[in-house]
């Protein structure tokens, strides 16, 4: 019931169901939150709950946080007796948009190749259609699916010859989700690809949409396109599967030569030495950190976790983080973390929506 004064609204309370039903929520979840101490409704005489502006913005920044993928527990140990603060909360749902339009735009692409396929007469793969479910989110990556596909992609393959003329529509710069740019190009009779920073390589087609490389168990396929050049294409390795929007000349230059100035002026990305820090101290205490990462980068880390963790308990408390350099592609920041009984080198990379998409750790030199 709102309470007016001179024609304003100086507060309104909201009874459970009307809050629930308003933002989206079920009173079961409004309880849920309630009993975690993450929010306190007032009662009324009666006991009913009243939720009023401050509740509602604690309830902003909860499912901000859990569409950044964070768990409940998670979510209370960051919030819990915390002061509510809009300009952070809109700063993670910023956050939280982002990584879905990113997502939404790899799904589009993919579903848009998918019709123009049919709208050709032609039919859809079983590759086409688990590639598809996978990237519009109707099935979700466990270690199981990563080492099925591990071994798939690291069987023995057979070039065949196309004609090609067929490699024009291939040809063009593609935005991998680290920021790196994908180049293909046609030399000769040959089809070239090169990850930022990284040489060349020849792809070997196995198919007229797929190709292959043979220094490393990894393939790539195109997706097909009305107007003939391809609008993406995955790039398939270590058991996961990465889709690549294709974009134009100029972006690719002004992003390549972001990434390079990066590299050559030692400039760290700026979320990184945060975000190791905290990896570093979570892994510390038993937590692997992947609210942090990508849903890839959180299975391998998952998988290798026991051992990390057994090394950072050897190397004892963090002293200090020191930034070293950039990778050459672009993709990692490289740091020396100096432990009380010993150093190791981290790289780290953050990817478009903020996530941790790279992280590795060797003896330091």
């Amino acid at each position: 019931m709102a309470k007016k004064t001179q024609g304003a609204v100086e507060h309104e309370w909201l009874a459970a169901h009307e809050c629930a039903s308003r933002i989206g929520l079920t009173v079961r979840a409004l309880r849920l939150y309630e009993q975690r101490g993450l929010i306190r409704p007032r009662r009324t005489d009666k006991g009913w709950r009243l939720y009023g502006a401050g509740e509602i913005a604690r309830l902003h920044e909860i499912l901000a946080l859990k569409r950044l993928g964070l768990s409940l527990s998670s979510i209370v140990a960051l919030l819990q007796d915390k002061a509510i603060d809009l300009e952070r909360t809109l700063t993670l749902q910023s956050q939280a948009l982002s990584r879905q339009r990113v997502q939404a735009e790899r799904g589009l692409a993919l579903v848009e190749t998918a019709r123009a396929t049919l709208a050709a007469g032609h039919t859809l793969s079983i590759e086409d259609l688990i590639t598809l479910a996978k990237e519009t989110n109707m099935t979700e990556l466990t270690p199981d699916s990563v080492a099925r596909r591990r071994y798939e992609q690291a069987r023995p393959r057979t070039a065949v010859r196309l004609d090609p003329a067929l490699f024009e529509r291939y040809v063009g710069h593609y935005r991998h989700p680290s920021g790196a740019i994908i180049a293909v190009e046609r030399r000769g009779d040959s089809l070239f690809g090169q990850l930022t920073g990284q040489p060349a390589l020849e792809l070997f087609a196995e198919a007229e949409d797929a190709f292959f490389l043979k220094a490393v168990p990894a393939q790539i396929g195109f997706a097909a396109s009305r107007g003939g050049a391809a609008p993406s294409l995955t790039l398939s390795q270590e058991g996961f599967d990465v889709v690549a929007l294709r974009i134009d000349t100029d972006e690719a230059a002004a992003q390549e030569a972001a990434i390079a100035a990066r590299v050559r002026n030692r400039t760290p990305h700026p979320g990184s030495e945060a975000a190791l820090r905290a990896i570093i101290v979570e892994q510390r205490e038993g937590r692997t950190g992947e609210e942090r990462m990508s849903r890839e980068l959180a299975i391998v880390v998952g998988e290798q976790f026991p051992l990390v963790q057994a090394e950072l308990a050897a190397k004892g408390d963090l002293r200090q983080l020191v930034f070293k350099g950039v990778e050459p592609s672009g993709s990692a920041d490289i740091y020396e973390a100096q432990f009380a009984n010993g150093k190791l080198e981290w790289g780290i990379g953050l990817a478009d929506d903020g996530k941790v998409h790279a992280l590795w750790l060797t003896p330091s030199r």
